[in-house]
């Protein structure tokens, strides 16, 4: 599942990217890396970001990029 369709305040597990190598690096950057825990904490509406919860703090992340990282639920 992507990270997109992921329930609200349900932790889930950050497995991979799509294949896309760029990505990897800029969530890396954002510090948020595989084998995180990630918990969406918020759903903007009208396509806006999502705020999402990792290492005790919280990322907005686009909806598009969400929709390339692959989670588990835990």
């Amino acid at each position: 599942m992507n990270l997109l369709n992921a329930p609200l305040n349900t932790q889930v597990k950050f497995s991979s990217v799509e294949n896309i190598p760029a990505l990897l690096a800029k969530l890396n950057q954002y510090g948020l890396y595989q084998g995180d825990s990630l918990r969406v904490v918020r759903a903007a509406p009208l396509g806006g970001p999502l705020l999402v919860q990792v290492n005790g703090r919280e990322i907005a992340l686009g909806r598009e990029i969400a929709e390339k990282i692959i989670v588990e639920i835990e």
